[in-house]
């Protein structure tokens, strides 16, 4: 029976769960004393067939939690739509590509509630949008916390570069209208020049987002990973799978553009089966030991 707890017992709780966090941020950056010193995971080569299947049990977990996870993701529709508005309004019109383009960048973070519930139905649970939630009871929520505090750190990197991309393109004024900056985007040689230069910028940070994350995130919710060694393990997958790999960036490139058309209102779909596909994505790429 739920009963209402005195102040004492709640403070009492609270501090447990910030040594809980404190803890597991010691573990972002050592690791604990049993995944220290030992070997990393090994990683194993995959072909297409492989992406199609773990598409395939992406879409199969998101029929099986379709309620659940369409109520967990809601936001990033909504966050999108923020951003349109904010981009329209405080004359940011032209980071607006740059912004809706940035879900690829920080969308492993956003995925990893996902991870969990794609782990947990591998284990037999019952599952509902609140086990997305469990991940913070893992041992290495910290390392997770970390690896996604670098990844909005390259987020906003990149909307720095893109600002200065612009900046010596069309810029350095604000477009007077969106039919302006449509003219001048497409019918100028300025405007081509800021499309390449960022199409060319924005796929290095791609890039990077791929091969830091790819496996990172689901190995350290999995194992408890260092990391580090998790980092290192996902850079050493993509190396070792360098065709399907990019081929999954430009399926989930791909996705998230089509996702963002129109009002970003396919991001209800789209990430949750991106999220779980990459979770059997990791199980394909690090066997079970």
């Amino acid at each position: 029976m739920a009963t209402i707890r005195n102040p004492i017992e709640y403070a009492n709780d609270s501090l447990k769960g910030l040594g809980h966090v404190l803890g597991s941020t010691f573990h972002a950056v050592g690791g604990a004393d049993e995944t220290r010193h030992a070997a990393p995971p090994a990683v194993a080569h995959i072909g297409l067939a492989d992406l199609r299947e773990a598409l395939a049990k992406g879409f199969n977990d998101f029929g099986a939690f379709r309620t659940d996870v369409i109520f967990l993701v809601l936001v990033y529709p909504v966050i999108g739509l923020v951003l349109a508005r904010a981009a329209f309004g405080q004359d940011m019109l032209p980071l607006m590509f740059p912004l809706a383009s940035g879900f690829a960048l920080v969308g492993p973070i956003a995925a990893v509630g996902l991870y969990e519930m794609s782990r947990r139905r591998e284990e037999g649970h019952d599952i509902s949008w609140a086990d997305a939630f469990g991940v913070v009871r893992s041992p290495a929520f910290g390392a997770i916390m970390v690896l996604g505090l670098l990844l909005v750190g390259m987020f906003g990197i990149w909307l720095f570069a893109a600002q200065m991309i612009y900046d010596m393109t069309l810029g350095p004024e604000p477009p007077t209208s969106i039919g302006a900056f449509a003219h001048d985007v497409f019918m100028t040689s300025a405007g081509w020049t800021m499309i390449v230069v960022g199409v060319g910028v924005g796929f290095l940070f791609a890039v990077a987002v791929l091969a830091i994350s790819v496996v990172s995130f689901p190995l350290m919710l999995d194992r408890g990973t260092a990391l580090d060694t998790a980092v290192g393990t996902s850079i050493r997958a993509v190396r070792a799978n360098l065709w399907p790999m990019a081929v999954w960036g430009m399926i989930v490139a791909g996705g998230l553009v089509l996702g963002s058309i129109p009002l970003f209102i396919g991001l209800i779909i789209v990430m949750p089966v991106l999220g779980h596909a990459t979770w059997h994505l990791y199980r394909k790429v690090v066997p079970r030991p």
